[in-house]
């Protein structure tokens, strides 16, 4: 419908009612399901990165607690003990839908709803005549510039989420800030009368292996399976929150051992048969968290294979990814992702200008993009097997960008039903079949 409109009035005019009607439709949506966030309580995760992993811990953190929740994000839907995914490829769906789910929680006599909010949300007016008793925020970094106009406006969106905290109708309004990050300062200083900072000094002692990473917070030791120094700040923001409606460290800590992974974010994917090499799908799609979880990693054989998430936006950022795989992989498979009107060759090549000096290949179709990435995996592992008589997890291939994405988007509004960690695993079962019958 919305394409229909645009092809039918001129664009300064759509740019300038769009806002108009994205308002209107929150407040619509607002009054038919009777303000539903002034009775129940709710807190918003936000930031560029690390928002879906926190918004999942605090979601475990409520739980653990003993609080019934409901959770709108990324990855999923839940409310109490019915979850399903989340197949819109967008984190707050329009149309009213997150008026509806809150107002489902309502009835479902929930404590407590998590929501995972973005800057698209906001700039849709999707936040608005949410009422939230809490908003947390990991950090910021430039993203989604196409789509906002400029770094100024994406950062505008995402105070406005902080404006939505401070004209709520709740009493004790609660913010929690990264304060490392340069703009966490902007969220503390929201007129709210609680505000709690957390910095990575908070985590010492911390440690990160392998295994996972582990920390203190207030004086309680807590161990996790997520990887990666990032996965402390996710748990630092999702344990402050926690501590900031007087959940105890002890109740936190126990709640996020026992969160094992987090699905599409460094989600190793096996077949439980002889695999002497790691799979990993992560959403990873900038710069800097592609670099993240390349680290994660430092010392293995990184078979690595990437795209570019989107079509039509951010293209400034595709050699920035390029130039990271070089430096950290030690071999590059370039791949489909997301191309929606933009021609997908084009937006690998640019991609590929970011590579100087790793092995590279492109191959367009995606499934037999990773199908080669885990044939290398197997041969590569096979000679260090032979050369060295162990090559157990020395070899990892990292497949980033989409994640959980149920849908690779191309031209002219066509989705194509896709689940990396899905692909994977069937292209492992073919090489071990394979092998089985000796083919």
């Amino acid at each position: 419908m919305k394409e229909k409109i645009k092809k039918l009035i001129p664009t300064s005019l759509f740019h300038a009612v769009q806002p108009i009607y994205h308002f209107l439709l929150s407040f619509l949506g607002a009054v038919i399901y009777r303000f539903p966030s002034r009775h129940i309580k709710i807190v918003g995760i936000t930031g560029t990165k690390g928002k879906t992993s926190t918004t999942e811990l605090a979601n475990a953190i409520l739980e653990k607690a003993g609080y019934k929740t409901a959770l709108a994000g990324t990855l999923r839907f839940k409310i109490g003990d019915k979850s399903r995914p989340n197949l819109f490829k967008m984190t707050m769906p329009g149309r009213f839908f997150i008026q509806h789910f809150i107002r489902q929680a309502v009835r479902d006599r929930c404590d407590w709803v998590v929501i995972e909010m973005t800057s698209e949300g906001a700039k849709q007016w999707r936040h608005k005549w949410i009422d939230l008793n809490a908003l947390v925020f990991t950090n910021l970094s430039p993203e989604h510039i196409e789509s906002h106009g400029s770094f100024e406006k994406y950062l505008k969106a995402k105070l406005s989420l902080g404006k939505s905290l401070e004209n709520s109708f709740k009493k004790q309004k609660i913010v929690v800030a990264n304060k490392d990050d340069i703009y966490g300062k902007d969220f503390l200083s929201l007129h709210v009368p609680n505000r709690f900072p957390f910095s990575l000094e908070d985590a010492k002692p911390y440690k990160i292996s392998e295994k996972g990473v582990s920390l203190t917070f207030l004086g309680e030791k807590i161990s996790s399976h997520l990887k990666g120094v990032f996965n402390i700040y996710n748990i630092l923001a999702a344990a402050t929150f926690g501590s900031s409606i007087g959940i105890s460290a002890q109740v936190i800590s126990e709640a996020l051992k026992g969160v094992e992974s987090i699905r599409g974010r460094v989600e190793y994917v096996t077949i439980g048969k002889k695999q002497n090499f790691d799979v990993i799908v992560d959403y990873a799609h900038t710069a800097d968290s592609l670099e993240k979880v390349y680290r994660v990693f430092d010392g293995k054989n990184k078979i690595c294979v990437l795209g570019n998430t989107g079509g039509g936006r951010d293209k400034w950022k595709r050699p920035e990814m390029g130039a990271v795989a070089d430096k950290y992989c030690q071999t590059i498979i370039l791949t489909n992702e997301d191309p929606y009107d933009e021609d997908p060759k084009v937006i690998v090549e640019e991609v590929k200008n970011g590579i100087k000096n790793t092995p590279c290949e492109i191959v367009m179709d995606r499934r037999r993009a990773i199908g080669l990435a885990l044939e290398k995996a197997d041969i590569a592992t096979q000679k260090e097997l032979g050369e060295k008589g162990a090559g157990k997890e020395r070899v990892v291939v990292l497949i980033t960008g989409k994640g959980t994405d149920p849908y690779i988007m191309e031209e002219n509004g066509k989705k194509t039903p896709w689940d990396d960690a899905t692909v994977a695993r069937e292209e492992l079962e073919k090489i071990f079949s394979k092998k089985q019958t000796g083919e």
